[in-house]
Formats: C-alpha cells, sequence, structure tokens
C-alpha cells in the first residue's frame, strides 16, 4: 500500500501529461477548420475589440441640469391685450430638467363659489328628478343641488361659478409667438469610476459666444441655446399642430467620451425625439390628444373669493442625459482575449464532428483518434506494471 501511495505521489508531481494529436491530411476539413478559426478571429478583433471596445472599461455619469427660459408674448382676447413673460407661461419656474412651455389656453376670469347651471352634455336633465342631490359625476364641475334648471336643460351644482366651457379650444394657438423663445441648457457630468468632471459649456464656449449664439446642428452643434420652433422641427413634429393642444418633446444630452484620449474631446450631443403630439403624423392612438393642465389665479372682490381659471396646453420639455465613459483597462482586456482563445475551440469540436460521423473514412479516423483497450488487456497489463516496479525494487535492495 506505502509503495502504490509514493508510486502516485511521484506520478504526479514528476510526470507531464499532454493530449494526444493526430494529424489529417484532408483539404476538406483543413479548409473548414480554417475557416471557422477566421471567423472567431473576424469576431474577436472586429465585434469585441473595435465595436464593442472589449478592452476598455465602461462607467456611466451623474449628472445635474438647469434649464432658463427667455421671450416674451402677446395675446389679444375678446379686445383683452395681454403680455406674457417666462414666469406667466413656464410650469415650474424654477429651471428643472422637465417643464411646460404654455402655448394656447382657455381662460374663464371671475368664478366665484356659488349655485349655477351645469355645461350642457355634462349632466342634462328634463325634471328635478333626473338630479341627484349631493351627487358627484366624474366628469361634472361640482355637486348636483337636486335642481334642474329649465333654460339650459342642466342640473344646478355648486361650484365654481360660472363653470368652465373648454369644448373649442383656440385654433390657431394664442402663443404662437413661443415659437421664438429660447431655452438655455446648463449640464454637468461626473465619471466615478475615471474621477473626470464635465460641462456642457466645453473649453471655447464663454459669456460672449453664449450672448451669439444659437443651436445648428451643423453650424454650431455645441451651443447650449435653443429655439423652441427649431426643437420642435429637429424632433420631427410641426409647431403649429403641437402647440394647439399640447404635446412632449425629449431633448437628449449624449455624453459618449473616450477616455484614452485628451479629456477635451469629451463633448456633449444634443438629439432632439417627439414623444407625444401630433397625433395626425405620427401617434395613431386619439382617446386622449395632447398636453393640458388647469391652474388658478385667487383674489379677493368687494371681500368676495374669486378666481381666474385657466386650462393650459403647453408643450412638455424633458432634457435627458445619456453617458458612456471608456477607458483602456487591462482586465477586461485580458477578459476578452480569454473568452477569444476558448471560442477557437469551436473549430476543433466541429472539425471532429465532420471526421468521426460526417467523411467515408470515419472507422479509420476513430482508430487513429482514439485508442481502445478492454478489461482483460488492462487487467495484463496492470500485472505487468506491478511485476516491473518490484523487480526494479529488488535490483536497488
Amino acid at each position: 500500500m506505502k509503495n502504490q501511495i509514493t508510486s502516485a505521489l511521484s506520478d504526479f508531481f514528476f510526470e507531464y501529461e499532454t493530449p494526444r494529436q493526430v494529424l489529417v491530411r484532408n483539404r476538406r476539413v483543413g479548409v473548414v477548420c480554417r475557416l471557422i478559426q477566421l471567423g472567431v478571429l473576424v469576431y474577436i478583433i472586429g465585434w469585441v475589440f473595435i465595436y464593442e471596445k472589449g478592452y476598455q472599461s465602461t462607467d456611466t455619469a451623474v449628472s445635474s441640469v438647469f434649464t432658463k427660459m427667455k421671450g416674451v408674448g402677446y395675446t389679444n382676447v375678446s379686445g383683452s391685450e395681454t403680455v406674457w413673460d417666462v414666469a406667466d407661461y413656464v410650469f415650474p419656474s424654477q429651471g428643472d430638467s422637465s417643464f411646460v412651455v404654455m402655448t394656447n389656453f382657455i381662460i374663464t376670469e371671475g368664478q366665484k363659489m356659488g349655485k349655477c347651471p351645469e355645461l350642457a352634455g355634462k349632466h342634462n336633465c328634463t325634471s328635478d328628478a333626473d338630479c341627484v342631490g349631493g351627487s358627484f359625476k366624474r366628469t361634472g364641475h361640482g355637486q348636483t343641488t337636486g335642481v334642474c334648471v329649465n333654460k339650459t336643460q342642466t342640473c344646478e351644482v355648486l361650484a365654481w361659478c360660472p363653470v368652465e366651457d373648454d369644448r373649442t379650444i383656440p385654433n390657431p394657438p394664442l402663443l404662437m409667438s413661443a415659437e421664438n423663445y429660447t431655452l438655455f441648457i446648463k449640464n454637468s457630468v461626473t465619471f466615478p469610476l475615471f474621477g473626470v468632471t464635465r460641462s456642457n459649456l466645453v473649453e471655447g464656449i464663454d459669456g460672449n459666444y453664449i450672448g451669439d449664439c444659437l443651436f445648428d446642428p451643423k453650424e454650431k452643434p455645441l451651443c447650449p441655446i435653443f429655439k423652441l420652433g427649431d426643437i420642435v422641427k429637429l424632433s420631427g413634429f410641426s409647431f403649429e399642430k403641437l402647440a394647439q393642444e399640447g404635446g412632449a418633446i425629449g431633448i437628449v444630452v449624449d455624453w459618449t467620451c473616450n477616455f484614452d484620449v485628451d479629456v477635451k474631446h469629451c463633448k456633449p450631443e444634443y438629439n432632439f425625439h417627439g414623444l407625444y403630439g401630433n397625433p395626425s403624423e405620427t401617434d395613431g392612438a386619439r382617446a386622449s390628444v395632447g398636453y393640458n393642465f388647469r391652474y388658478a389665479k385667487y383674489y379677493m372682490e368687494d371681500k368676495i373669493p374669486k378666481r381666474t381659471l385657466l386650462k393650459v396646453f403647453g408643450i412638455r420639455f424633458d432634457v435627458i442625459v445619456k453617458s458612456l465613459a471608456r477607458k483602456f483597462d487591462i482586465i477586461p482586456t485580458l477578459t476578452a482575449i480569454g473568452s477569444g482563445v476558448g471560442i477557437f475551440g469551436v473549430a476543433t469540436v466541429v472539425c471532429d464532428l465532420v471526421l468521426l460521423y460526417l467523411l467515408p473514412k470515419r472507422e479509420f479516423y476513430k482508430n487513429m483518434k482514439f485508442k481502445y483497450t478492454d478489461t482483460q488487456t488492462q487487467t495484463i497489463l496492470s500485472s505487468a506494471r506491478f511485476v516491473m516496479f518490484e523487480v526494479q525494487e529488488e535490483s536497488v535492495s
């Protein structure tokens, strides 16, 4: 037993095993093998290293976005002239990355709490029996009082009176001047893995440049000031159609950077996407067209609380930061090379299948590749090895 253990340990530490290889001179198999290896090599170099940049590590950015609108609008509704500035048409006003610019509206002035007839079509009636007192209708404006107003054939409601009539949307939009408003975007990004911080106000963009520039995808692609009309046009939408009932536009600030070169080459690219609006052009969902919301301005008149209600139609802008930075790293490089070398084994597997199962001389190739033994032969060989080991041991003695 001791001798067997010693022999096993000796074989483990002082012997080297290598696979047996058979050189097959067959043109078809040789061509198949080289073509597969060539395909694997093209995949490793072309896809893994050139296209996927498998030799680089990646990181995404932590970002912050500030926005600022500028521009003045003018409306004349029923002889009432109004000038609209940024504080009037931007919601919210804090300069968030997501905001709404009002382009159209329906105004209901002088509302006060009281009783008045519901809007026609909201809660029609022919008698008081059709109006259940104290009830609410989802699309109504207030609480029914149980009275049917004969003049309008609608139920009386306790609400802000007169109730809003939003059945007709102004066309053309009242604030078409919004097309000429300008948007300033300030964006900063940090790539924690690489310790790099960048701003869209890159080298060469100073106060003088910003004062004169206006974004153009070809002439001035780095200018951070955009005209709303240009944004909508570049997104593929029509400003007039979008302004009437509202919609949504996505502004993508794309930071795709390669830090194997100078950091100053890391610059943003701006892309514009129509997210919602213009149903006749790109969106077949007509059940709920546009984007709108309501807000009210409250005031006191003769000690009576009143309000001016506005139903706002606007374009919602979402500034979205997309980022991906790359830099050479030895670990992903070795990983990519190792996986590529492993894929080379596919050629061997395919060629073995062809040799052993498809070619006419497959039995010959099997005999050349594999060495067959039976149990009796193994017993005889084992006994012979043991006898030789005993003889060697006696000779040493």
